[in-house]
């Protein structure tokens, strides 16, 4: 599939986190897509983009996987900064802080200027989130059932195709309805925008949860780039400093329905 520049979106900077590459959950074939659909002049991958546990007890990396790392290290070529921002699931990069590979740079965290002048923490989030920093065993447990779920979800789902029903997500589902769930969420974004608050920042642009999100908490903006293994969402900071939610399957919906909404189509909505 080769770059439309009528459908391309541009964009000052975009924010991905949770892509899972390494995994049998990452919709590699997506972000593909996504990729070559959003040109940015600064990309902040804020961690788990490789998934450094799944590899560690069973190597799996298909040319999808790989397609996606060189798209990236193309748009570096082509003149994009990459900022690698450290989740847990590549926590082996933290080793590489302050170094640069093939024009990718690693770092701990990062305060992003947006063209408005305003301010965001650009980190993962994981060290924020108490299971992950005192109980792994624990977090792998999680990361375990997450992988089921999603394992279910795929046969799930294909049923669901087959009678025509629209796609649903078992531990999205699962996430919001369970009580210590959302409990889990809430604490999440309190603290980082405490954190963020804490280094006279404006918001934070983190990951970690799979939870895309935007909103004002105690005076400061939350931005949570969400994950591509279910949601397949990503951050864009536009020209003007605005900031948006990408989700990208609703971005395909709308531009099918608009190539599918014919000029006799509009002769007839105008008669």
């Amino acid at each position: 599939m080769s770059q439309d520049p009528e459908t391309t979106i541009r964009v000052r900077t975009l924010f991905l986190s949770d892509l899972h590459l390494g995994t049998k959950g990452c919709q590699a074939a997506l972000l593909l897509d996504f990729l070559r659909d959003v040109d940015a002049d600064t990309i902040y991958l804020v961690g788990d983009i490789v998934d450094g546990w799944q590899l560690r007890s069973g190597w799996y990396w298909p040319q999808g996987h790989n397609d996606v790392v060189q798209k990236m290290l193309r748009k570096v070529r082509k003149g994009a900064h990459v900022v690698y921002v450290p989740g847990n699931h590549d926590e082996f990069l933290r080793d590489y802080i302050g170094m640069t590979f093939g024009g990718v740079e690693i770092a701990e965290s990062r305060i992003h200027e947006a063209a408005d002048g305003k301010r965001y923490l650009v980190i993962h989030g994981d060290q924020f989130d108490m299971v992950v920093r005192h109980s792994k065993w624990l977090a792998h447990l999680g990361d375990w059932a997450y992988t089921t779920a999603l394992t279910v979800n795929t046969v799930v789902n294909r049923v669901r195709r087959r009678l025509g029903m629209p796609y649903w997500s078992l531990s999205a589902w699962a996430k919001l309805k369970v009580k210590n769930a959302v409990n889990f969420i809430g604490q999440f974004e309190t603290f980082l925008t405490a954190e963020a608050k804490r280094q006279g920042a404006d918001g934070v642009v983190c990951g970690h949860i799979h939870h895309a999100a935007h909103r004002q908490i105690d005076g400061l903006t939350y931005l949570n780039t969400g994950d591509w293994v279910e949601s397949c969402t990503g951050i864009v900071e536009h020209y003007d400093g605005r900031m948006e939610v990408l989700h990208y399957p609703t971005l395909l919906r709308e531009r099918r329905a608009a190539e599918a909404f014919e000029p006799a189509d509009i002769r007839r909505a105008v008669a």
